[in-house]
């Protein structure tokens, strides 16, 4: 997997967040919100589809980085976040700001656990393979 690849899945993660829900008010969480307690068969279909995605992105993102991985890159996006503040280059004046803060390292650390394990096989020429267990 090349550069291409690593992009497309982080593009792909970065849409399934803003998907569910972004400031912008248009997402699926604004979608359902609006008529609550009242759900329509469409928002159930789409519900169903963006919890699925959740579960393959945030599955494969444990798997390929673990908890303690995931924890050092949200750290790491944090520190990014604190730097950018120190040097005038980001001003969280707002709540929107930090809610697109929030989604945008939510993707990234979700792009990047789905493809941790190229990544890793590219820098180290280890490969990961899971776990099967015989009968």
């Amino acid at each position: 997997m090349g550069t291409s690849g690593v992009m497309a899945r982080i593009l792909a993660a970065l849409v399934l967040v803003l998907a569910t829900f972004n400031p912008s008010g248009y997402s699926y969480g604004h979608w359902l919100a609006h008529g609550f307690p009242h759900v329509s068969a469409a928002q159930a279909v789409v519900g169903l589809v963006l919890l699925i995605c959740w579960v393959v992105y945030v599955t494969a993102t444990l798997r390929s980085l673990g908890l303690f991985g995931v924890t050092l890159l949200a750290a790491l996006m944090a520190a990014l976040v604190w730097f950018a503040v120190q040097n005038g280059w980001l001003h969280l004046s707002g709540g929107s700001v930090l809610a697109w803060i929030a989604i945008i390292a939510t993707g990234l650390i979700l792009g990047v656990g789905m493809c941790w394990s190229f990544m890793r096989r590219r820098l180290s020429g280890q490969a990961d393979v899971d776990e099967v267990h015989g009968h």
